[in-house]
C-alpha cells in the first residue's frame, strides 16, 4: 500500500523576538570644529555590522551613526556640522533557534535627541527597537492519492495552495555623479545632506529583480570662497538597479522589497580641480519572494469493502492569496513655527518618515493606523541664526479593503512616502502634502487533517452480516454520496447503477435505494 505525496515549499518561521534599548552616550567636539552654541537639527541612521545566531540566542552587532547641523560661536561660518557613531551589541533570545540558521535583523529609532551638555560636549540619546527573525524553507509533503486503487475507495479533494519559489536578499550597489550648475558656487564643505527614495517600483523581468524610481538629493553646503553665504542644492537622480532573480515569473506571486542600507554624499573636484562634482553611493537591500499558485488534488479519505482501513491524519497548514493590494493614503496639513522661531525665508529640505502604529483586522479589510513625521529644514530671515529646522507630527488612518475577507489571515504590510512636497504659505505657516502608500500582501491559511499513513485491520464480519442488506435511505442536510456509500458498505458507482443514475446531485429528502457489498 503506497502513498503518492506532493511537495509544497514555504518559508517557516522558527522564532521572532522584539527589543527595544536605550543608547545614551556623550561625545567630545572635535578639535578642528567649532564651539556649540545650538543644535538645529540632528538625524541618525542605523547600521548592522553582524546578525549571528547562537543556540537559543541572536547577536546582533552594529551602530548608531548621527550627523549634528549646529549654530556655532564663529563671527564667520556661523553654521557647522559634525558626524559621529556609537556601537552597540545586543542579544535577543529566540526560543528553539539552533546556530547557524538563517536571521534576519531590522531595527527603526523611535526617538534621537542631541542636547547641549557644554560647548565642546554634546549628549546623544537614542530609543532604538531591535527585532529578529529566525526561519528556514521546509518542503512540506501532502498525500495526493493511493497507488493501489482495486481494493479501495478514494475521495480526492482539491485545494488552492502557494509553493515559494524563491526566496533570496541581494545587495544593489549605485553611484551616480552630480555636477553643479554654472550658477552654483563651488563647494567647500557640506553641511547637511537629505536623500530620499521616491516613487520606487519593481518587477521581475529576464531573470532579474528590475527597481526603479527616483533619488531626490538635498544638500546644504558653504562656499569654498571666503564668504557666509550659505548654499543650496537640490536635484533628482533615476533609481536603476537589478538583483539576480533566476526564476520564470510569469503567472507568479511577487513580492520585492526595497531598503536601504546606506545612503553617502560626498563632493569631489571636477577636470579643472574645483569642487563641483557630488557623488552618490547608495547600498541597498533587496530582499525577493516569488510564490506560484498551485491547485494540489489531495487524498481526504479512503476506505475498502475487503478490509477495515482506518486514516491515520496529521495536521498542517494551507496558505493561499487572499489579496495583494497597493493602497494610497494622502493627506494635507498646515504647518505652522512657533513664535520663538525664527522666520522663513527659503524651504530647502522636507524629509518626512511613516510609522504604522496599528493594523486591525475589521469586517471588510485591514484598518491601518500611523503617523508621518514631518521635518522641514530651511533658510531664516536671521542672519545670526540663518538655518532654521521645525518638525511636526500628523495622524493618518486608511481602510484596505479586501474582497473575500477571511479570519485566518497572515498579512505583509509595507509603509512608506510616496511623495511629500511641502510649500510656503507666508513666512510662519506652510501647507504640507503627502501620499502614503501601503503595500499589503494577505494570505489566506487553512488548516487540513493531511494521511499520513493508512492502518489496516480485519473486517468484523458478525457485525457486517448482521446489518441489512437491503436499504432504503432518505438523505439528510450535509450528506453526500460518499459519506452514505462508506457507512453502508457500498461505492458510489454501485449506489449509482442501483438507482438508474447516470449523474447526480444529491439534496436533502432524496430517496435512495441501497445494496450492501460484501468482499
Amino acid at each position: 500500500m503506497e502513498l503518492s505525496r506532493v511537495k509544497i515549499h514555504r518559508k517557516q518561521e522558527i522564532g521572532s523576538a522584539v527589543s527595544q534599548i536605550t543608547l545614551d552616550d556623550d561625545y567630545n567636539v572635535p578639535d578642528y570644529r567649532p564651539d556649540i552654541v545650538k543644535v538645529l537639527k540632528e538625524k541618525g541612521e542605523l547600521r548592522f555590522d553582524e546578525v549571528k545566531a547562537g543556540s537559543g540566542v541572536v547577536w546582533v552587532k552594529g551602530s548608531l551613526s548621527f550627523r549634528v547641523l549646529y549654530r556655532s560661536e564663529q563671527a564667520s561660518g556661523k553654521i557647522s556640522c559634525l558626524k559621529g557613531e556609537i556601537p552597540f551589541q545586543e542579544k535577543l533570545n529566540v526560543d528553539g533557534l539552533q546556530e547557524y540558521e538563517k536571521v534576519t535583523a531590522a531595527g527603526e529609532i523611535e526617538d534621537i535627541t542631541i542636547g547641549v551638555i557644554n560647548s565642546r560636549k554634546l549628549n546623544v540619546r537614542a530609543v532604538v527597537v531591535l527585532k529578529v527573525e529566525a526561519y528556514e524553507e521546509v518542503d512540506e509533503e501532502f498525500t495526493s492519492k493511493m497507488e493501489e486503487t482495486e481494493e479501495y475507495e478514494q475521495q480526492i479533494g482539491r485545494k488552492e495552495a502557494l509553493t515559494l519559489i524563491l526566496a533570496s536578499r541581494d545587495i544593489c550597489r549605485q553611484k551616480s555623479e552630480v555636477v553643479l550648475p554654472s550658477s552654483k558656487p563651488n563647494v567647500r564643505e557640506i553641511l547637511w545632506r537629505s536623500i530620499e527614495l521616491r516613487n520606487v517600483e519593481s518587477r521581475i523581468r529576464e531573470g532579474k529583480a528590475q527597481v526603479s524610481g527616483e533619488v531626490l538629493i538635498s544638500a546644504l553646503y558653504s562656499e569654498e570662497e571666503e564668504s557666509d553665504r550659505l548654499q543650496w542644492y537640490e536635484t533628482t537622480v533615476p533609481l536603476v538597479c537589478e538583483a539576480d532573480c533566476d526564476v520564470n515569473a510569469e503567472d507568479c506571486i511577487s513580492k520585492i522589497k526595497v531598503l536601504p542600507v546606506s545612503m553617502d554624499l560626498e563632493v569631489k573636484p571636477d577636470y579643472d580641480g574645483e569642487e563641483r562634482i557630488l557623488v552618490l553611493e547608495l547600498a541597498l537591500c533587496v530582499d525577493i519572494r516569488v510564490w506560484r499558485e498551485e491547485e494540489l488534488e489531495l487524498l481526504t479519505d479512503v476506505y475498502s469493502l475487503k478490509k477495515q482501513v482506518k486514516p491515520v491524519c496529521r495536521e498542517r497548514m494551507l496558505q493561499r492569496l487572499l489579496v495583494k493590494n497597493y493602497a494610497k493614503c494622502r493627506i494635507t496639513e498646515q504647518m505652522e513655527l512657533p513664535e520663538s522661531q525664527e522666520k522663513i525665508l527659503q524651504i530647502c529640505a522636507c524629509e518626512g518618515k511613516v510609522s504604522l502604529e496599528k493594523k486591525e483586522v475589521v469586517e471588510n479589510g485591514i484598518q491601518t493606523e500611523g503617523t508621518v513625521t514631518v521635518e522641514l529644514l530651511y533658510i531664516t530671515t536671521d542672519d545670526n541664526m540663518p538655518v532654521g529646522a521645525v518638525r511636526e507630527i500628523y495622524p493618518f488612518s486608511q481602510l484596505i479593503e479586501i474582497p473575500e475577507m477571511d479570519a485566518n489571515l497572515k498579512m505583509e504590510l509595507d509603509s512608506g512616502i510616496e511623495q511629500l512636497s511641502a510649500v510656503m504659505l507666508d513666512q510662519e505657516h506652510i501647507e504640507v502634502k503627502a501620499a502614503i502608500h501601503l503595500d499589503l500582501l494577505a494570505f489566506a491559511e487553512q488548516k487540513i487533517d493531511n494521511i499520513e499513513e493508512l492502518e489496516e485491520e480485519a473486517l468484523d464480519m458478525e457485525r457486517l452480516q448482521n446489518s441489512p442488506g437491503l436499504v432504503g435511505y432518505i438523505a439528510k442536510s450535509g450528506e453526500d454520496l460518499w459519506q452514505i456509500a462508506k457507512e453502508n458498505h457500498t461505492t458510489i458507482r454501485d449506489i449509482m447503477e442501483t438507482n438508474g443514475w447516470k449523474e447526480k446531485q444529491l439534496a436533502p429528502g432524496d430517496t435512495i435505494l441501497i445494496v450492501k457489498r460484501v468482499g
